[in-house]
């Protein structure tokens, strides 16, 4: 990036730390012990994963930590990332029977006691299936991609993951905040996967360092997890000054230890109200800012980002100025970045599509001082990619069959990311998980067959 420049982050570690403190041993067994044990647990059917639930939280109260960690990872291959990440007040905890009586179960922190015990004790948790002379290429090492390599090695395939960056996790190792996931956490993730006998081939870019149709003609299926890109362009003057960041550079930066030498200074505007507008929010308070604004040129109701996460980026005094959108930014004649100026917005009626648009209110411009501004309004798809390996997309939303989750390729599958489409908000990491598992045993379904029929 040319933007950062490494620098050391030994002043910054502590405002990296994890911020929720995982549940103690006298905690988690008194929580285990609260536990209903549903017959038909909604919390299960509740989780896109579907983690059985309670079975995880009973080997807990027995004290087989172990098994525990192994029924979580079993349903869910980056359950441990998952369990603190997801949102659970929305999803397994929402669905708890004791909601409607007292307080719903911590699945979440009960998860993370479990995969934390295996971590801290350095867990190996499954075996590699018997090869059965089939081989699958993953484009992609992140949630989707670690998930569906998983699948098909613990089935019994060849698999070999290529991943651009110099780590593998994707979004769990390089986009979700220190102080929420910390990187080592995801690198366990896919330790739990190489132990599989998965090869996985990290700064490789496919059209550089090698081909798609090297993929295509090496190996009997390929899997496309490859995620979104980068945050786009607002379209504005003044956005390629030296302070003006894309959100998912900026929280990448805090993960690998590259950061502005002057940080981003005290008054920060983030555009955007998602996920990843709100990461970038708290991580310029933890870096030094004094005032972080969120800019949304809609409403509360239309943001994408969690409840938790608005509500977390609250507590840290985060302010979040509504129907507000970015006009150009401002800069003084050095080209430091002074301010942004602004416009009001109204929603229009809903259209055929039942969305609100927002439009601009004529003579309604106002300035916002600032001395650094963040772009988070989504991401880029890597158009170019998929064309490489000339499949069927829409803007870089790959087309699939939907049960099938095959491309119009019949030799190539997709999953996570490169398939949601545009204007649903943004997608779960435990969604894309679940989608890794569904694709690798399309794979098989198809290459099963051949293989029976070779026996």
């Amino acid at each position: 990036m040319s933007k950062i420049e490494r620098i050391s982050l030994q002043n910054l570690e502590g405002n990296f730390e994890e911020i929720e403190p995982g549940l103690s041993n006298r905690q988690a067994i008194e929580e285990a012990n609260r536990c209903l044990y549903c017959y038909d647990a909604p919390c299960i059917k509740a989780c896109p994963t579907d983690i059985d639930i309670p079975t995880f939280i009973k080997k807990i109260a027995s004290g087989n930590l172990k098994g525990s960690a192994k029924t979580i990872m079993t349903a869910n291959p980056i359950g441990a990332s998952c369990a603190r990440v997801c949102p659970t007040e929305e999803l397994c905890e929402g669905a708890c029977v004791l909601n409607h009586s007292t307080t719903p179960i911590m699945i979440g922190n009960l998860q993370r006691y479990a995969t934390d015990w295996a971590i801290q004790n350095q867990q190996v948790l499954f075996k590699a299936g018997s090869k059965n002379g089939k081989s699958v290429a993953v484009v992609g090492g992140g949630p989707a991609g670690l998930s569906a390599a998983r699948e098909l090695a613990l089935i019994g395939y060849t698999v070999t993951v290529f991943e651009a960056e110099e780590k593998a996790g994707g979004l769990n190792t390089y986009g979700i905040v220190s102080f929420r996931l910390p990187q080592a956490i995801s690198f366990w993730e896919v330790e739990q996967v190489k132990s599989l006998d998965v090869e996985i081939r990290t700064n490789t870019r496919i059209g550089q360092d090698i081909q798609a149709q090297e993929l295509l003609e090496t190996y009997d299926a390929v899997v496309l997890a490859i995620g979104m890109s980068d945050v786009p362009q607002l379209g504005i003057e003044g956005e390629d000054l030296p302070s003006v960041f894309d959100a998912i550079q900026f929280v990448k930066a805090t993960k690998t230890g590259e950061l502005s030498k002057e940080i981003i200074g005290k008054r920060v505007a983030v555009i955007g109200a998602g996920n990843t507008a709100i990461d970038a929010a708290t991580c310029s308070v933890r870096l030094g800012a004094e005032n972080v604004k969120i800019l949304y040129r809609r409403t509360i109701e239309e943001m994408t980002a969690y409840e938790f996460e608005y509500e977390f980026a609250k507590q840290d005094n985060v302010e979040f100025h509504w129907l507000t959108a970015p006009n150009r930014i401002i800069a003084d004649e050095g080209g430091k970045v002074t301010g942004i100026e602004c416009k009001r917005m109204v929603l229009s009626e809903p259209g055929e599509d039942g969305r609100r648009r927002p439009l601009p209110v004529e003579g309604s411009e106002f300035i916002i001082a600032v001395d650094a501004v963040i772009r988070a309004i989504g991401q880029s798809r890597y158009v170019q990619l998929i064309e490489e390996f000339g499949i069927e997309h829409a803007d870089g939303v790959v087309k699939i069959a939907s049960k099938s989750f095959q491309t119009s390729k019949e030799q190539v599958y997709a999953c996570g990311d490169v398939i949601f489409g545009k204007g649903q908000g943004e997608a779960m990491v435990v969604s894309a998980a679940q989608q890794g598992k569904m694709v690798a045993l399309e794979v098989h379904r198809k290459l099963g067959s051949e293989i029976s029929a070779t026996a």
